[in-house]
């Protein structure tokens, strides 16, 4: 028998009284959010993880997803169950027809239930899975308006579906990513768990892109050279001396074609000769090209305007193999269209021309020998974010150069004013400048109509047109009533001057 002390019994009660007037209303919220939630979603949340086996059922296929589990009823009483894989799930068993199954780690693998005289009642192939209800809810809250489709198959992801573009099926695929990464924070394992994601996306409407490019290249180009070579002839005694001093020029290739002074004295049989050799050049070199290019978004677009030289790479008994190396101007662009008309662009440009400052391969023992030249490039990479119709501009690409020489006589050239006979001077200096200007567009195709040909309506001149005038071609305008296609302003038509 228990026995409670009046002061004691008292605090009871009070505390029984406490607790009946909190937890009376919370049990009528509890009852009353039930209400409001329904017996159908109540039924869907328990129906997910429970399952009836029926009295005629033998084996079934069973998916469970990963740290879940689910709730297996027999017909029968069941006494022993076989778990064939305990580190992918565990079996719990709760009664005689009541077992929890709980997922531990993704892969496959078999239950199996028997009675008490050892009779097999059921065979479950049960695969845990990625449970992607919470993934499938995040992409339909993040990206919405497209269709995806969500798969597991292992310990990979399958994405199905589309998208309104590529901005959105990346987006996709490293939502994705991160599901399946460690929540250790940012690891080597984050490249591994985007390995494990199949992007299966495909976009609705595939934007292309227009490029217009314009290459502007400047070179300014300034050489000067100025060289005295004497040449004497001394008679001493019955002795004559012969003295030359030759001052080689080691730049611009050497002498080039300039002003040339020749100078002689004769005195009591004794010569004194001088050549003077003077060159200034100024030269300005100008290189454009306005390509423009058009690609569907995340596909890659290339241009060159200038050509292709061979060189050797190798040899063999039968002869050697011969390679085409490209140069001139050269552009390269991946356009991905993203929301609100903005445009990823990653570009390439490259300026190249042949020079002779190359090399020659010869084989030893002969006089063959294979000239290979060199190239002078000017290259730019970038990648940017710009709108339709905005315009980028990749300046600054300068390049200056200067070489000077002094060619002479030891000890005589460096004599103020009177060295200047026994010496030479090489100056050149090079400056270049390039500017890239891109301007990305958003374009649609348009009708056949819309478009005309540079040949179109082009007539031959007759022969008194080109004796008497000049021509090669008719010349027409806007009032021969014979016009091309399309939208003109002022005179047209081909003319050749």
């Amino acid at each position: 028998m228990l026995s409670v002390a009046p002061g004691n019994h008292s605090k009871t009660l009070s505390a029984r009284r406490w607790a009946a007037w909190f937890v009376a209303p919370c049990i009528c919220l509890m009852l009353a959010l039930a209400g409001m939630l329904g017996p159908q979603m109540v039924s869907q949340a328990t129906a997910a993880d429970l399952i009836n086996i029926e009295a005629d059922e033998t084996s079934r296929i069973v998916r469970i997803g990963l740290n879940k589990s689910i709730i297996v009823r027999l017909p029968v009483a069941a006494r022993d169950v076989l778990v064939s894989g305990p580190k992918t799930v565990d079996a719990v068993v709760r009664s005689a027809r009541t077992v929890y199954l709980m997922g531990l780690a993704v892969g496959q693998t078999n239950v199996f239930f028997f009675d008490k005289d050892g009779r097999q009642i059921l065979s479950l192939d049960v695969a845990v899975e990625r449970d992607t209800q919470i993934l499938r809810q995040t992409l339909k809250r993040l990206i919405p308006g497209s269709t995806i489709r969500i798969e597991s198959m292992n310990d990979s992801i399958i994405l199905t579906g589309s998208v309104a573009s590529a901005q959105q099926s990346r987006m996709a695929k490293d939502i994705a990513a991160r599901f399946i990464a460690p929540s250790d924070g940012i690891t080597d394992a984050d490249h591994a768990s985007a390995a494990r994601v199949v992007n299966m996306l495909t976009i609705v409407g595939k934007d292309q892109v227009m490029l217009k490019v314009t290459v502007a290249e400047m070179q300014r180009t300034v050489l000067k050279q100025l060289g005295v070579d004497l040449d004497a002839a001394l008679d001493i005694g019955s002795t004559v001396l012969n003295l030359a001093s030759i001052n080689p020029f080691t730049l611009a290739n050497g002498v080039l074609s300039g002003t040339q002074a020749d100078i002689s004295t004769s005195f009591g049989g004794n010569t004194v000769g001088a050549v003077i050799r003077a060159l200034e050049r100024n030269g300005l070199l100008r290189t454009l090209a306005e390509p423009t290019l058009t690609a569907v978004s995340g596909e890659t677009a290339n241009f060159l305007a200038g050509g292709e030289f061979p060189i050797p790479v190798g040899a063999d008994d039968d002869g050697i193999s011969i390679e085409f190396k490209p140069f001139g101007v050269g552009l390269g662009f991946t356009p991905i269209v993203l929301t609100e008309g903005r445009i990823n662009l990653k570009v390439s440009t490259e300026v190249s021309e042949l020079t002779t400052e190359g090399f020659s391969l010869g084989a030893a023992n002969t006089n063959a020998s294979i000239t290979i030249p060199g190239l002078r490039v000017r290259r730019a990479n970038t990648t940017v974010e710009i709108p339709s119709g905005g315009s980028l501009v990749m300046a600054g690409l300068i390049q200056e150069s200067t070489k000077q020489n002094l060619n002479g006589v030891p000890g005589i050239k460096d004599v103020p004013v009177l060295g200047t006979l026994f010496r030479s001077r090489d100056y050149e200096s090079e400056e270049t400048e390039l500017v890239v200007i891109i301007t990305p567009y958003i374009v649609e195709p348009v009708g056949r109509d819309q478009l005309t040909t540079l040949d179109k309506q082009f007539n031959t001149a007759t022969d008194r047109q080109t004796i008497l005038f000049g021509r090669l071609n008719k010349v027409y305008g806007v009032n021969g009533g014979d016009n091309p296609d399309g939208t003109y302003h002022g005179s047209v038509g081909f003319i050749v001057e």
